[in-house]
């Protein structure tokens, strides 16, 4: 079923340009909403799904460029989305669908993007772009409709703040605890630094009880609850512009309840075990990113949204062991904790968009739990064990 654009032509050809802060500007065709916006330009390299990366928390703020050239032929749809709005700043593409055939749909990509006031620009060179960005790094730039003077846009592409040193949790997590799923299985505690829906869906598909709490939640808090799980989410921003967020992890490692973390989660569980984290050059943005299991020496092929990593010259076998590395740059994937029971993974093994080849992670953060809920010593247990010694 094809649709036509909600723009008019005389919209549909509003000259847009893009700015970078080292002085590059392309010019372009405005999409989606009529405006300016800024941000660290960053690209993702999936063939699809572009409506569950507009909609991903740990985006929020940054300007995304897709390298895949035609984007929305498939429409929008509230079943694709990641959290309740767009968290990107802008979107860069080769070529804007205007029309959309897919009877599932419930509106054009451009339609979406002026409902959320979300601007864009089309027409650009895109691989050219990404051969910039990767060869010069991630850096800020702005896209407008309205000020089209080059000077002018590239001095508020180099005044836009840096993403480091950045606390971001703040503006994507949930404004009060609640309950996104009930069932009969583990009753898993979620710290939501910006946690996407589909992380939620994987603990709800398994039959957990899930509870949402906001970044700044006190452990006692969570702790009330009487989870048998605690999971830290993804997220945007640095994680070391986070300290009470560390020091809650480094308490509820104390608590002997299994953790599990996920990207932002992932470093900062890193940076409360004592390991360190640093800013990559352009970042990790994607769902064909190839990672060794070097447990099992499985390479599984994984979705990616993550400009901060471990330092792997910090692990420290006393903290931490690689179980997952990078076979694109050998940058560390994922770890196991050594003295407590917790792994974090640095990508996205719920996929939305992507492969599922990481979807056991999940299994086995469940089968921490199983584990550490047998080695507990029940009341009877504890009265016979007494009254045999």
């Amino acid at each position: 079923m094809q649709q036509t654009l909600s723009n008019s032509s005389e919209k549909r050809l509003r000259p847009c340009k893009l700015a970078l802060a080292d002085g590059t500007v392309v010019v372009g065709e405005a999409v989606g909403h009529l405006g300016e916006a800024g941000g660290e330009l960053c690209f993702n390299t999936s063939m699809m799904g572009y409506q569950e990366i507009l909609t991903d928390p740990s985006y929020y703020g940054q300007m995304m460029m897709m390298t895949y050239p035609h984007i929305g032929n498939y429409g929008a749809m509230d079943i694709d989305m990641e959290a309740t709005r767009p968290m990107v700043a802008g979107l860069v593409v080769r070529q804007f669908s205007h029309q959309y055939s897919n009877q599932a749909a419930d509106e054009s990509l451009d339609s979406f993007m002026n409902r959320f006031n979300l601007v864009g620009i089309s027409g650009v060179d895109t691989r050219a772009l990404v051969r910039h960005i990767r060869s010069q790094g991630a850096m800020n730039s702005v896209i407008s409709s309205v000020d089209l003077d080059n000077e002018s846009l590239v001095s508020k592409a180099r005044e836009w703040p840096s993403m480091e040193g950045l606390e971001l949790a703040s503006k994507v997590t949930a404004e009060k605890p609640y309950d996104f799923a009930t069932g009969e299985g583990p009753r898993i505690a979620v710290y939501d630094f910006g946690v996407k829906k589909n992380i939620l869906h994987s603990f709800q598909k398994r039959g957990c009880s899930v509870r949402v709490f906001p970044a700044a939640t006190a452990l006692e808090g969570v702790l009330s609850w009487n989870p048998d799980g605690i999971f830290f989410s993804n997220g945007p921003g640095d994680p070391r512009a986070m300290p009470d967020s560390i020091a809650v992890c480094r308490s509820a490692f104390d608590t002997g309840i299994p953790v599990f973390g996920i990207c932002l989660g992932h470093q900062l569980m890193s940076l409360a075990a004592g390991l360190k984290v640093f800013k990559m050059f352009v970042g990790h943005r994607g769902a064909n990113q190839p990672v060794k299991n070097v447990i099992t020496g499985r390479v599984e092929i994984s979705t990616q949204n993550h400009g901060f990593t471990v330092d792997p010259e910090s692990l420290d076998p006393k903290k931490a062991t690689l179980t997952h590395i990078n076979l694109n740059d050998q940058s560390v994937e994922g770890v196991r904790f050594t003295q407590f029971k917790g792994f974090s993974v640095q990508y996205h093994p719920e996929a939305s968009p992507g492969p599922h080849d990481s979807h056991y992670l999940f299994d086995e953060f469940l089968k921490d739990i199983e584990q550490t809920e047998s080695m507990k010593v029940s009341p009877a247990d504890a009265s016979e064990l007494q009254a045999v010694s």
